[in-house]
C-alpha cells in the first residue's frame, strides 16, 4: 500500500490527526522498501521508530492499532507505567516482546489453520461415521453362507447411507460415545522472584509439569453436532506444526512487529517527582533502551532479535517534555508528530463520518429492540457543542468523552426500551438539551457524571 492509500484507510476511522497518520504511512512504506533491499543494504537500515505527543483521547492508539490491522503484522501495546527495572517487584520490559511472539503464534496459527482444516473436516467425518456405525464382524459357522467379505461389503453400504445423512445434516442430534482428553487441574507455581522477572520461569515450569502429568481419558456422551467440534479440534491441533509455526511467528515478529508503548511520559524524570520515583523511571528507561536499539530476548518459542521491531511511543507530556527522557532513548524515537486537542468541528465529524461512529453503534444496539434512532443535524451539533465544552471546563479526555455523553443521553431509552415496543426517536437539539442541560451548566456535576 502506498503512503497515500494507507492515509485513506485510516480517515475512514479516524478524524483528523493528518500528521501523525502521514507519519505512520511513511514509516509502513518505509518498512516495504526496507524487505527489497539488497541483503547487505538491509543489515544497515534500521526502523524510523515514532514518538507521538498529544493529550489522551485523540487517536494515538487507534492510529496504531488500525495501521497494524492494515498490515496484517502482530501488534502489542503496553502501559510503560507497569515496568518495572530489573530486580524490582512487577513487569520486566523484556516481556512485552515475549507479548509480541505471542500475539504472532496465534496470527499465524490462524493461518496454519484454515490450511488444514478441510483435510481435517475429512478425518472427522470419517471418525463420526466409525462411532455411529461400528464394524463388528460376526464369527463364521460352517452352515453360514456369509462370508467376511460380504459383511464388509454390507457394512460399507450402511456407512454410505449414513455418510449422506450426516451431510444432510438428519443426525445431530444423535448421542454417540466420544473419548475425551481430560484437562488436568493446572498446578500453580511460585517463585520468590519479581512478578516481571519470573514470568517466563513460570511458564517454563508451568509447560514442564503439564508435560509429566499423566492424561486422562474418559467417556462422553454428546451430540454429533457436539462431537464434530470436538473431533475438528482434535484434528486440526494434529494436523498443525508447532515448530514450522514458531518459527514463522519468530520470523514475522522480527520482520514486521509492532510495539505501542503508551504513557511513555510517565516514565519521565521530573523536578516534581521523587527521588525514589525517578530512580525506578530512570532504571525502565535503562532497560527499555536496549530493546529498542536491537538485541536479543529469550521466549519460550526461541531467540527474537528486537532490531526490525517498529516501536511506537506516545504520551500526554503535561508535567514532562519528551527532552526529560534520556537523550539515549530520545535519539531512539527519530520521528515526532504532535497530535492536536479536538475542536466541535472533529467531534461533529467523529459522530458522522467513520464507518463505526458510536452514533450508528447506539443506533445498531436498539434497533435489537426495535427502536429506531435518527440523528437530526441539531442533535449533532449540540452533541458535539456539549462534549467540547465539557473537555474545556473539566479533564480534558478527548474523543472519549463521548463515550459517557451518549450513555447518558440514552440511558433512560436503553432502560426503557424492551418495554417500549417498535417506535422512532429523533435525536435533535431539543432532545439532547433536555437530558444533558442540566449537567452541562453545573460544572461540579458534569466532574462526576460526564
Amino acid at each position: 500500500m502506498t503512503p497515500q492509500q494507507v492515509v485513506a484507510r485510516l480517515d475512514e476511522h479516524i478524524v483528523g490527526q493528518d500528521a501523525a497518520k502521514r507519519a505512520v504511512a511513511i514509516a509502513l512504506r518505509n518498512r516495504w522498501r526496507w524487505q527489497n533491499l539488497s541483503d547487505e543494504m538491509r543489515q544497515e537500515v534500521t526502523p524510523r521508530n515514532i514518538l507521538m505527543i498529544g493529550p489522551t483521547g485523540v487517536g494515538k492508539t487507534e492510529i496504531t492499532r488500525r495501521l497494524a490491522t492494515l498490515t496484517g503484522a502482530p501488534f502489542v501495546k503496553v502501559e510503560a507505567t507497569k515496568y518495572t527495572e530489573v530486580g524490582y517487584y512487577g513487569r520486566d520490559v523484556e516481556s512485552m516482546i515475549r507479548d509480541l511472539v505471542e500475539s504472532a503464534i496465534g496470527m499465524v496459527k490462524t493461518r496454519k489453520r484454515r490450511d488444514v482444516e478441510e483435510p481435517a473436516k475429512a478425518q472427522v467425518e470419517e471418525r463420526l461415521l466409525e462411532l455411529l456405525v461400528p464394524f463388528e464382524p460376526t464369527p463364521v459357522s460352517l452352515d453360514d453362507e456369509e462370508d467376511p467379505g460380504t459383511q464388509h461389503a454390507r457394512h460399507q453400504r450402511t456407512v454410505e447411507k449414513f455418510r449422506q445423512m450426516l451431510r444432510d445434516g438428519s443426525l445431530e442430534d444423535r448421542q454417540v460415545e466420544l473419548m475425551v482428553e481430560q484437562k488436568s487441574s493446572p498446578v500453580q507455581v511460585f517463585t520468590n522472584m519479581g512478578a516481571g522477572s519470573s514470568d517466563q520461569m513460570d511458564m517454563d515450569l508451568q509447560g514442564m509439569l503439564d508435560r509429566m502429568m499423566p492424561k486422562q481419558n474418559s467417556a462422553r456422551k454428546v451430540t454429533v453436532a457436539d462431537a464434530r467440534r470436538i473431533l475438528l479440534e482434535q484434528e486440526v491441533e494434529g494436523l498443525l506444526d508447532k515448530e514450522v509455526i514458531q518459527e514463522e511467528a519468530i520470523a514475522l515478529a522480527e520482520q514486521s512487529g509492532m510495539v505501542f508503548i503508551d504513557e511513555i511520559d510517565k516514565v519521565c524524570s521530573s523536578s516534581e517527582g521523587t527521588k525514589s520515583a525517578d530512580v525506578s523511571r530512570q532504571g525502565v528507561q535503562r532497560d527499555l533502551l536496549p530493546i529498542v536499539e536491537g538485541t536479543t530476548i529469550q521466549t519460550r518459542y526461541g531467540n527474537i532479535s528486537t532490531e526490525k521491531i517498529m516501536f511506537i511511543a506516545a504520551g500526554a507530556f503535561h508535567r514532562s517534555r519528551p527532552s526529560d527522557l534520556m537523550p539515549e532513548l530520545q535519539g531512539r524515537f527519530p520521528i515526532r508528530v504532535e497530535l492536536q486537542d479536538l475542536t466541535k468541528e472533529d467531534f461533529v465529524r467523529i459522530l458522522t463520518e467513520p464507518s463505526g461512529s458510536i452514533t450508528r453503534q447506539y443506533a445498531e444496539l436498539l434497533a435489537v429492540d426495535d427502536i429506531t434512532l435518527e440523528y437530526a443535524e441539531s442533535g449533532i451539533l449540540a452533541l458535539a457543542d456539549t462534549a467540547f465544552h465539557v473537555n474545556q471546563t473539566t479533564q480534558n479526555i478527548g474523543a472519549r468523552r463521548l463515550q459517557t455523553i451518549m450513555e447518558r443521553l440514552l440511558e433512560e431509552l436503553s432502560y426503557e426500551a424492551p418495554d417500549c415496543g417498535a417506535k422512532t426517536i429523533v435525536v435533535d437539539e431539543a432532545f439532547v438539551n433536555e437530558r444533558l442541560a442540566e449537567i452541562r451548566q453545573d460544572e461540579d456535576l458534569s466532574r462526576f457524571v460526564l
